[in-house]
């Protein structure tokens, strides 16, 4: 069967079904010149290899996108990545930015919180609300998400080792607007892996912190169907120093390892893989990035098909949020922080990403001002509604570039799986420092490159000016942390601190057995016990995890 045959065989059955449901944005997409956008534009000869390795949108092995509509239909979710000092300052920046158009929310949580303390922590001191919102108990949660009706938006905590603390926060929340856990969706980071290896927020060794990313999925599979349970994320790693290739491999690895975890703990690969969910940076270099997202598309698509023998094609889609590159920020002539960012969400879009991020132009220097998120999200709404590149599915797709780049990131990505496999999987070879290394050698190269002027950051090595002192910066007060430790002491004197015991018992009970901790934490919650009583309740049973190092 031709390519034509296969087209029309794909309008027919794949496109009509998915349009009865959810119609495209208009009748016809056009240019400015009166052409006519195709839906998917496609060889008007025989390319030996097109449907093995291309296909159709919403079609294994999935390169030109998870649906056969992709922007058509509807364009992808415009999240801003947002949280600072008290819950109540974080809703009202939630509240402007759903005013301004934003489709989704995304939480960033300080370091506290994310390291399972308290406020009123000695570990905590100077950290609170800093790089994010602090959230010490339910009773911050529900300030957080006040007036927002949870069964209307979309939200995506960037969380990873206490993520089933804050998730069961979420899902009472919602059970006290009256919406049912079945109602909310949104996206938990919850992503361990990447954190022993990039990042650092880590609490316990791997295998318990495992224990409890497969207790989320088995859970949310019955009680919270529309969450997506982890956003296995190559975010890090790239922030972290990695190449394009090395972020693809190593996420995918990470995924790989979650998958064969869940199977051990007794899920069918078909019952929870629809609920994964990816996080990728999007840099500089477009056509790379856009060849990066496409490859590893396939590569999942295949991964689970041929590996895990998944039936179910929502198991082999690769969906994922996108985040333009922090680390590509500069202080100097912020600026030009606009067009960076500009080109690597135009990479995102053209690579066919469900959700994305924009950074502002000032977050080299400090937490954005309101002006610079509202450029940011000015950005995606620019590219959406003004550039036309969302009017047809995949439109690189031929470019004898970006195919091949497609393909080559493919082969490394898959060679470097290899190595993994052979070292035992991504857990040992974590252990063993081998992705660490990878990472810091090219961290290395990329500094070196700069240094020696052979990478020209426009501002910053080449084309540099005099610069005032910068002005105007938001910077998080020293009262937060005083508010906050004094709202956490009213917290504990009002709730019922027997019931608190009595929960945190049978959670610690829960965790040196083998039930599903889930339920346990809920219960804890409700109680109004706080983050870091139930982190403690965990680092007494499970341990802490000591950091590998590799030189």
């Amino acid at each position: 069967m031709g390519i034509s045959d296969s087209k029309k065989g794909w309008q027919e059955n794949m496109v009509t079904k998915n349009l009865a449901k959810a119609p495209e944005r208009k009748e016809e997409f056009r240019t400015t010149s009166d052409i006519e956008m195709e839906r998917c534009f496609t060889p008007d000869f025989e390319l030996p290899g097109y449907e093995e390795k291309l296909g159709f949108p919403g079609e294994y092995p999935f390169t030109r996108g998870v649906q056969p509509t992709m922007y058509r239909g509807r364009f992808w979710t415009m999240r801003q990545y947002a949280g600072f000092g008290t819950a109540k300052e974080s809703n009202e920046r939630y509240k402007y930015l759903l005013q301004a158009g934003q489709t989704g929310l995304s939480v960033a949580f300080d370091l506290p919180t994310q390291m399972g303390y308290d406020s009123d922590a000695g570990m905590s001191r100077g950290e609170v609300g800093k790089v994010g919102v602090a959230i010490d108990s339910l009773a911050d949660m529900e300030v957080l998400f006040d007036g927002i009706p949870l069964d209307k938006v979309s939200t995506s905590m960037t969380i990873n080792s206490t993520a089933a603390i804050l998730l069961a926060m979420y899902i009472a929340v919602a059970e006290k607007q009256g919406v049912s856990s079945d109602k909310i969706s949104g996206t938990i980071q919850n992503d361990i892996l990447k954190e022993y290896m990039a990042r650092g927020t880590y609490i316990y060794p791997p295998k318990p912190s495992m224990r409890i990313i497969t207790d989320i999925f088995a859970y949310c599979k019955d009680q919270v169907p529309k969450w997506n349970t982890i956003s296995i994320s190559g975010y890090h790693i790239r922030e972290a120093g990695s190449s394009a290739v090395q972020e693809v491999a190593f996420t995918l690895a990470d995924g790989i390892a979650y998958v064969d975890a869940a199977i051990k703990a007794g899920l069918d690969v078909d019952e929870f893989a629809p609920r994964l969910a990816f996080f990728f940076n999007a840099h500089n270099n477009l056509l790379e990035e856009v060849a990066k997202f496409r490859a590893a598309r396939r590569m999942w698509a295949k991964i689970m098909k041929e590996r895990f023998k998944a039936k179910n094609p929502k198991s082999m889609m690769l969906r994922f949020h996108t985040q333009t590159a922090g680390c590509t920020l500069t202080a100097q002539q912020p600026d030009n922080n606009i067009m960076r960012v500009t080109i690597q969400a135009l990479a995102a879009v053209l690579g066919g990403t469900q959700s994305l991020h924009t950074n502002s132009r000032d977050e080299a220097l400090a937490l954005p001002t309101e002006d610079s998120v509202r450029i940011a999200l000015r950005t995606q709404q620019v590219l959406a509604y003004e550039s036309g590149v969302a009017d047809s599915i995949d439109p690189l797709a031929g470019s004898y570039l970006v195919e091949s780049l497609t393909d080559q990131i493919e082969k490394a990505a898959f060679d470097y799986i290899d190595k993994i496999d052979n070292l035992g999987g991504a857990v040992e070879a974590i252990s063993q420092g081998f992705q660490q290394k990878e990472i810091q050698d090219s961290a290395f190269a990329y500094q070196r490159a700069i240094e020696t002027n052979d990478l020209v950051i426009v501002g910053v090595n080449k084309f540099t000016i005099q610069e005032p002192p910068p002005a105007g910066l938001l910077k998080v007060k020293e009262e937060v942390e005083i508010f906050q430790k004094q709202a956490l002491a009213e917290v504990k004197a009002k709730r019922d601190n027997d019931k608190v015991k009595a929960t945190l018992k049978k959670l610690e009970e829960t965790a040196k057995g083998t039930d599903n901790l889930m339920p346990y934490i809920l219960e804890a919650v409700k109680a109004y016990a706080t983050l870091g009583e139930i982190a403690d309740v965990f680092r007494e049973v499970f341990g802490k995890h000591r950091e590998t190092v590799v030189l």
